[in-house]
């Protein structure tokens, strides 16, 4: 991968608001035999990690192999892009005895909801409250190992 000039590249700070803040991003993980799939999800951030409620093929996916890579990138014209791209290893998180044995899950279902204004009648955010059923109804965790960003507006 072509390295990307350190005046483009994202500060840690820059990372974390533009993950705290953006709604939607893309998971990219690997199907059965070499197909990938790459699926258009919303998420949590928190700890430094990627919490995504889903089901389906990326659960299927993640339970056979744990490497994955996200992307959340963010404008309109090549100008005004900025983007995150991460590769890293998921894993599910399989009921509740490990939902409630994850330190930064509680946060992350806060930013969801956050993120989706989530309030109650009051007006006091409200977590997003989702929790492991059937049989691929599950939280993914996503921890970053490498990590690649840009802002083209630095050009």
């Amino acid at each position: 991968m072509a390295k990307i000039a350190d005046r483009l590249r994202l500060t840690q700070n820059e990372i974390d608001a533009l993950m705290s803040r953006e709604r939607n991003l893309r998971i990219a993980t690997v199907g059965p035999g070499t197909d990938i799939n790459l699926t258009p999800m919303t998420f949590g951030w928190a700890g430094g990690r990627v919490y995504i409620f889903g089901r389906g093929q990326k659960i299927a996916n993640l339970r056979r192999t744990s490497t994955a890579t996200v992307l959340v990138d963010v404008g309109e014209g090549w100008r005004e892009l900025k983007g995150i791209m991460m590769r890293g290893q998921a894993h599910v998180l399989e009921d509740a005895e490990a939902e409630a044995a994850d330190a930064h899950l509680a946060a992350a279902r806060l930013n969801l909801g956050e993120k989706h204004g989530l309030r109650d009648e009051a007006g006091t955010l409200k977590a997003y409250d989702a929790t492991a059923s059937g049989r691929s109804r599950r939280w993914i965790v996503f921890v970053p190992g490498r990590v690649v960003s840009w802002n083209n507006e630095r050009l």
